[in-house]
């Protein structure tokens, strides 16, 4: 079984020690230092008290590569649109595409039914490129869940979970997502397959709606945003609206909304990926996770004025960190005053 990672930081990483070790045929497009470490020194995972070095193919050149059996990316969700063309080589007739991106996916309303059956998502597809490049039938659902972190060049922590639960947009057990799933799970990752993926993605993504803009406004951490009654407040009125969204589509929420705020209190002093981002000047997670949610409302014809409060002000929150971005604005400004 041909594996490419496309995307080999930390999530990518750990997958793809992992499935060298149950027998795949692995290989990572990287790229900087961290690819220069991997291919000197093979791609090193801490884990369970051990260092498990993986030497695996890598390169930042996908032509290098061929045709896979399945490619999994694994790259922040706003910067897949920038690769779609580096990817091609990667994608024969037969090439499944694993989505184990945060928020919602590009192919979400592929053999979803209803009036918004072949509909694209604007804000996370910009113009169906992904739609038209990749195509909707070649995609797996894939939600993350574990935790990793690259700790330096060439090395990945694991710090916490191994389930990685999939699915088809139809729903069916396919021969493609079942070798998939015992793939992973020989490599030690628990893989379950999801009659409804859609259902699982809004369960991650309820909390990463709301915790991740507001800790990068606040600085906060799960633990004080869940505990102050002022945040607290606003995660909820979020997470109602996006149920209300949800529900308009057929989503079902397993849990409620207050056990969900209690669990993400419940993992402590924890920063989100949007505050580490913002906190590592790298570009935040804004459209997968928010906007995304305000562009479904307004296509579920569901009001969603918490929520477009606090995507205004992550917006302009990224904004401000683009000194030159801020300069021109303010000039523009000023010729307009004069």
């Amino acid at each position: 079984m041909k594996i490419c990672i496309y995307g080999a930081g930390a999530i990518g990483g750990y997958l793809g020690v992992q499935l060298a070790r149950a027998g795949a045929e692995v290989s990572l497009v990287a790229r900087g230092p961290h690819l220069a470490a991997m291919r000197e020194n093979g791609l090193k995972l801490l884990i369970d008290g051990e260092e498990r070095v993986a030497q695996l193919r890598c390169t930042d050149d996908p032509r290098e590569l061929g045709p896979q059996d399945y490619v999994i990316i694994a790259l922040k969700a706003h910067s897949v649109p920038s690769v779609l063309d580096a990817m091609q080589p990667l994608l024969g007739p037969d090439t499944a595409v694993v989505t184990a991106v945060n928020g919602i996916p590009y192919w979400y309303f592929y053999k979803h039914g209803g009036a918004l059956e072949g509909t694209t998502l604007e804000s996370i597809d910009p113009g169906g490129r992904q739609w038209r490049e990749l195509g909707p039938e070649r995609a797996i659902g894939c939600v993350v869940y574990p935790a990793t972190e690259v700790v330096a060049p060439g090395v990945i922590q694991h710090v916490y979970g191994t389930k990685f639960p999939l699915g088809e947009a139809s729903g069916e057990r396919t021969e493609r997502v079942e070798k998939l799933s015992q793939m992973m799970a020989a490599g030690g990752l628990d893989a379950p397959i999801r009659d409804n993926i859609r259902d699982e993605i809004w369960l991650k993504l309820w909390g990463n709606l709301c915790f991740n803009p507001i800790s990068a406004l606040t600085h906060g951490t799960l633990d004080i945003i869940a505990s102050d009654p002022g945040t607290r407040a606003v995660a909820k009125a979020m997470m109602l609206e996006a149920k209300a969204i949800g529900d308009k589509f057929g989503v079902h929420f397993r849990v409620d909304v207050e056990r969900r705020i209690n669990g993400a209190g419940a993992v402590g002093a924890h920063k989100t990926s949007m505050l580490q981002d913002l906190e590592r000047g790298r570009a935040m997670e804004i459209d997968p996770l928010v906007s995304v949610v305000q562009e479904m409302g307004r296509l579920a014809n569901v009001p969603t004025p918490t929520l477009d409060v606090v995507l205004a002000l992550i917006k302009q929150r990224e904004f401000m960190t683009q000194p030159d971005a801020v300069a021109a604005a303010q000039e523009r400004l000023a010729a307009k005053a004069a």
